[in-house]
């Protein structure tokens, strides 16, 4: 099942970012969000407002390398319940797994393990994400598997490589940190890891405290994937899989672990169709699609499972009253532009 979008920001971030010279309050400013979100225990804040938080990080310290030195600076015991059962784990491999799993806890954000040919290719994605995820949560992501490897393991292990989709930085930070080869302008973000590594035991496995924190974590695990709307659910398997071609309810309710006739029932109790919510996904995929302005219209066509452009356009057209490369035009405009984004004409 697919967890809402809904992200906690835990207290040890406001410790951090203070630790960092950074007052909370700033940050908040800059990233326009409530001035008292770092106050109490109610810091939730969806996926767009946790990637604001971040590029408010990047542009208050101007450090590219931020994000690895936010996870390497931190202490074991400052992680949250759901990430600190990892470092208690059998071995690598046990910890890489527990730690996706559980950190949906926290944020919407799904890890995914490609073991092969000696390689585990490791590779994440925001599951209600709009926008392409700022750099600096790649390198937090990336820099925290890595941490659990070496901290669990007490050897410094290195990846075999590490793949980004961003271009090139004038410093070595990330290559000295990685220890491996660091590629820049590629296709994907990738963080490529020993497959022979992954069987390296961890001297820190707690079966005792793992017995403890497991069964609670996968109960508040399902009481937050209960609270999910199928809606919501449906459009994040329809947007990952439109580009293989179109998904009907079948593949779907395969993918969600349901019944066919089960998620039927839900998809109507909830007010809507099938048919409308592939409509939706493809509408919100093509619209955070051609925000990328690299990304090629024809290109944007095929992602979105259709056979030809010109079938891509005339739907597009419909939804939104112009084609798509009017639509990027009005939304490559600056923010501060008189008539602001055009983000849908209905």
């Amino acid at each position: 099942m697919i967890p809402p979008d809904r992200c906690k920001v835990p207290a040890a971030f406001w410790r951090a970012v203070a630790a960092i010279g950074i007052p909370p309050a700033a940050l908040l400013r800059q990233a326009s969000l409530p001035a008292t979100l770092h106050l109490g225990e109610a810091g939730f804040v969806v996926t767009a407002q946790f990637f604001a938080l971040w590029r408010g990080l990047e542009d208050l310290t101007g450090d590219p390398a931020l994000g690895i030195k936010f996870v390497a600076g931190a202490a074991t015991a400052a992680h949250p319940p759901s990430s600190l059962a990892a470092f208690h784990a059998r071995d690598y491999r046990d910890g890489l797994h527990r730690l996706a799993r559980f950190k949906r806890l926290c944020t919407p954000e799904q890890f995914h393990f490609d073991e092969a040919a000696g390689e585990c290719v490791v590779t994440n994605a925001w599951l209600h994400a709009t926008e392409p995820e700022p750099p600096i949560a790649t390198d937090v992501a990336f820099a925290t598997l890595v941490e659990l490897g070496r901290r669990g393991t007490g050897r410094h292990l290195t990846p075999l490589r590490v793949e980004y989709l961003r271009a090139k930085p004038s410093h070595e930070e990330h290559e000295r940190y990685f220890g491996c080869e660091v590629s820049y302008g590629g296709a994907r973000n990738a963080l490529v890891l020993d497959a022979i590594d992954l069987d390296r035991s961890f001297p820190g496995h707690n079966p005792e405290l793992l017995a403890m924190l497991t069964p609670s974590l996968s109960a508040a695990l399902g009481e937050l994937q209960a609270r999910s709307s199928v809606r919501a659910q449906v459009k994040v398997v329809l947007k990952r899989s439109l580009p293989s071609g179109r998904p009907d309810l079948a593949d779907v309710a395969r993918e969600l672990g349901t019944s066919e006739r089960t998620l039927q029932r839900r998809i109507t109790e909830e007010g809507t169709t099938f048919r409308d919510l592939l409509v939706e996904a493809r509408q919100e995929l093509g619209r955070q699609l051609l925000a990328d302005p690299d990304t090629d219209v024809d290109e944007v066509a095929c992602l979105l499972g259709y056979q030809d452009t010109s079938s891509f356009y005339r739907a597009f057209r419909d939804w939104e009253g112009v084609t798509p490369n009017r639509w990027r035009e009005l939304n490559s405009r600056p923010t501060d532009d008189a008539d602001g984004p055009v983000r849908s004409m209905h």
